[in-house]
């Protein structure tokens, strides 16, 4: 059976052959292999030195770059999910919250935050317990929402580039799993106590995922676009009666 050889191989081949003609040309013309050899010895002596520089480090700063520039386009869909969801769920969430006040001084953001104040935020968020108290009202808001949002987080689903942001799609998948236990339940109102703990615990885990990542996001806008910041401070969903307009 013929062997078929990949265009890589054929290309390498090639270039060999190429190589060992112009080294056999040099010959012709000038008799001298000895330089041809020293010449030779010393180009194959820095190949090592060029692959630490391609393959490592020159690599290695490229792949911070895409890396970057992937960041940027996910941080760009996950403003549209707080612009189009995010933001409303959360205020709704911290509605349900007995610890609002709490939470709230915690979250309520200045113009002068640092990262380091973000940092220290994020630690302390992360002991907190997230406990929410879901009336059948509440329940029955979150069902007629997530309805009329059902196109937004499936076309978020389907994009490929989430896939590189684990937390992201962590938290968009408890999102989607409250919404289809919502659309589960025909008669909210009527709900026995026992389902409504348990979709609690759902809202609970999407509760404490989603900050999180509002959090990143709120970062993400002070350093990159402090315009957006300024409005999201002034409409932040942890403050009571929060408003766009500047006083």
């Amino acid at each position: 059976m013929k062997k078929v050889f990949s265009w890589q191989v054929k290309l390498g081949i090639s270039l060999v052959f190429a190589s060992a003609a112009i080294y056999f040309v040099h010959y012709l013309i000038f008799h001298d292999a000895h330089h041809i050899f020293i010449y030779m010895v010393g180009d194959i002596a820095f190949v090592p030195i060029e692959v630490l520089m391609v393959t490592v480090i020159i690599h290695r700063l490229l792949s911070i770059r895409e890396k970057r520039a992937l960041l940027q386009k996910l941080n760009m869909v996950i403003g549209v999910f707080f612009a189009e969801a995010g933001t409303r769920m959360l205020r709704e969430f911290a509605r349900m919250d007995p610890g609002l006040q709490q939470v709230g001084d915690t979250l309520k953001m200045t113009t002068r935050w640092t990262d380091g104040d973000f940092a220290r935020v994020r630690e302390r968020l992360r002991g907190y317990s997230y406990d929410v108290e879901p009336s059948r009202e509440g329940l029955a808001w979150l069902k007629g929402f997530f309805e009329g949002k059902r196109e937004v987080i499936l076309r978020l689903l389907e994009n490929p580039n989430l896939l590189e942001h684990e937390s992201f799609t962590d938290m968009l998948w408890a999102v989607v799993h409250l919404a289809e236990e919502l659309d589960h339940r025909e008669a909210v109102p009527s709900l026995p106590d026992s389902d409504v703990d348990h979709l609690g615990g759902d809202i609970k885990r999407a509760y404490s995922r989603l900050v999180m990542q509002w959090l990143d996001y709120m970062q993400h806008l002070r350093s990159d676009y402090p315009y957006l910041f300024s409005l999201a401070i002034r409409t932040n969903p942890f403050v009571p009666g929060a408003k766009a307009e500047v006083t």
